[in-house]
C-alpha cells in the first residue's frame, strides 16, 4: 500500500530521514564509547556522575528522538509510491539492519540504566564490541539502499 500524496513530499521526507539517521548513528557510535570510559571510574565518584549526565542527555535528547524520527520518516518513505520495489530482495536485508540498530539501541538504554544505578557488570571489552554493531549494520543498510545488489 502506498499513499500518492507522499510523492510530492518525497524530497523533504527523504532529507529529514537522512538527517535523523545521521543523528541516530552519531549517538549509537558515541554512547558505547562513553560506557567504555565510564567503566574506568569508581561508581559514585564525581566522574561517574558526570558520565551519567552525559549518557542520559545523549540517549534522551539525541538517540531516542532521532530513532523515532528515523523510523517515522522511513515508514513515510516506504509508503511513497515507487520508492521500494517489493519484488527486490535488498529491502529484506536493509530491514534486518534497521532491526539490529533498534535492538542495539535498546541494549544501550538498558546498559545506561545499569550505570545509572551503579550496577554495571560488563567489562570495557563488551562495550568496545557493542560499539562495532552499529557500524556493521550501517554498512549493510547503506549498501542495500545505494547499490541494491539483489
Amino acid at each position: 500500500m502506498t499513499i500518492d500524496v507522499l510523492a510530492y513530499a518525497y524530497p523533504w521526507v527523504k532529507s529529514l530521514h537522512v538527517i535523523s539517521v545521521i543523528a541516530w548513528m552519531a549517538a549509537l557510535l558515541y554512547l558505547p564509547r562513553l560506557f567504555v570510559y565510564h567503566c574506568e571510574v569508581k561508581p559514585g565518584s564525581a566522574e561517574s556522575e558526570r558520565f551519567k549526565v552525559m549518557e542520559y542527555r545523549l540517549s534522551r535528547y539525541i538517540a531516542s528522538p532521532a530513532s523515532i524520527a528515523s523510523w517515522l520518516f522511513g515508514i513515510l518513505l516506504v509508503l511513497t509510491p515507487g520508492v521500494v520495489d517489493w519484488a527486490s530482495g535488498w529491502w529484506h536485508l536493509k530491514m534486518a539492519g534497521i532491526l539490529a540498530l533498534t535492538g542495539v539501541h535498546h541494549v544501550m538504554l538498558a546498559r545506561r540504566r545499569d550505570f545509572l544505578n551503579d550496577r554495571n557488570r560488563k567489562p570495557q571489552r563488551y562495550f568496545r564490541i557493542l560499539n562495532e554493531v552499529p557500524t556493521v549494520a550501517m554498512v549493510v543498510i547503506v549498501v542495500m539502499v545505494i547499490a541494491r545488489p539483489f
